[in-house]
């Protein structure tokens, strides 16, 4: 089997391949080649024993999708974008990237096809619960409607209906997974507006000072990046006919308040972390915080067989076992 992850140098995209090479395959069948694919060259997985092409490309470009298509992977990954708040302060490059990436990619397998011989390929796309917005319920369940209030869910919002309409038509198998806010992401902060749910826990766990932008009352939908992969790598060996026809769904996470959060962290860390986070207000991201969903009614998915933690300090440990060693470091 045929393997492509669009945006395999980001961290979900990086941890996708990782598990691939780790397990050997995907729904139960060998992986033999893995297609990665970025702005920048991403990085062969470790332990990997099949060919690996690894490619620097801007799927934002028209025509780029037609030539990486030519090897007629049998999934594809779409987790290409930039994230929410830079695409709320550069609205030219979130269209580009997170729409125009999208619909090229979908020609690039149209154009393809055209050439001849049988080709379908399983297309996950890496959606968002910022597709939801408004004046929303505490709790959305899988009927509720997408009111975006971000130029970010907007453009996943749209591609939602691309990767739906282009299923329907028989170019692709397609499904779209409204991911949570992963938390605790590894690495350094980025420019999300959500960045600063695991800024509070990831920095004070390695002695490092944190920022927190908005109130200790926010309540958000999390899940850990060990459960985004299991969501993806569930989604690529699903029969979509379960589907019926609604493409994307909804994926199982976590609500909890800031409060809990830093509650959860001083249960694993103790008091010495909690005291390194400092609170600084910006309007900017409260503004944004503001727009999203607190909670999810995920029956759908988890009919489905998709799961995730039930607990916040799963969500802690999972980071120490994943990213420190299982061990956290001491704390002068």
């Amino acid at each position: 089997m045929h393997v492509m992850i669009l945006g395999g140098a980001g961290m979900v995209g990086r941890k996708l391949a990782e598990r691939i090479a780790a397990d050997g395959g995907l729904g139960g069948k060998p992986v033999e080649h893995l297609t990665l694919i970025d702005v920048i060259a991403p990085a062969t997985p470790h332990g990997f024993i099949g060919t690996t092409d690894c490619t620097a490309a801007d799927l934002s470009v028209a025509g780029a999708a037609t030539e990486l298509l030519a090897g007629r992977p049998d999934i594809i990954f779409h987790l290409a974008a930039i994230v929410s708040g830079e695409a709320e302060m550069d609205m030219d490059k979130g269209y580009r990237v997170n729409l125009d990436g999208m619909r090229f990619l979908l020609e690039g397998i149209r154009v393809e096809q055209s050439k001849g011989g049988a080709w379908k390929p399983r297309v996950v796309f890496s959606s968002s619960i910022a597709v939801f917005g408004g004046d929303m319920p505490d709790v959305i369940d899988d009927e509720y409607f997408l009111t975006p209030g971000t130029s970010y869910g907007t453009q996943k919002a749209m591609c939602e209906l691309l990767l739906a309409d282009y299923a329907r038509r028989g170019f692709i198998d397609g499904i779209g997974l409204r991911l949570p806010t992963v938390c605790v992401r590894p690495g350094k902060p980025n420019l999300a507006a959500s960045g600063f749910f695991s800024n509070i826990i990831r920095e004070p766990l390695v002695g490092l000072p944190a920022v927190l932008p908005v109130s200790d009352r926010v309540q958000h939908w999390m899940a850990s990046p060990r459960a985004t992969i299991g969501f993806l790598v569930h989604a690529a060996g699903l029969d979509t006919a379960l589907l019926r026809g609604r493409t994307s769904l909804s994926m199982p996470g976590l609500s909890i308040t800031v409060a809990e959060q830093i509650a959860a962290l001083e249960k694993v860390a103790g008091p010495k972390a909690v005291a390194l986070i400092k609170r600084e207000p910006d309007e900017r991201i409260i503004r944004i915080v503001d727009t999203w969903a607190k909670g999810f009614d995920t029956s759908r998915a988890a009919s489905l067989g998709f799961v995730a933690e039930s607990e916040f300090e799963q969500i802690i440990r999972v980071h120490i076992e994943d990213e420190l060693g299982g061990k956290i470091p001491v704390l002068g």
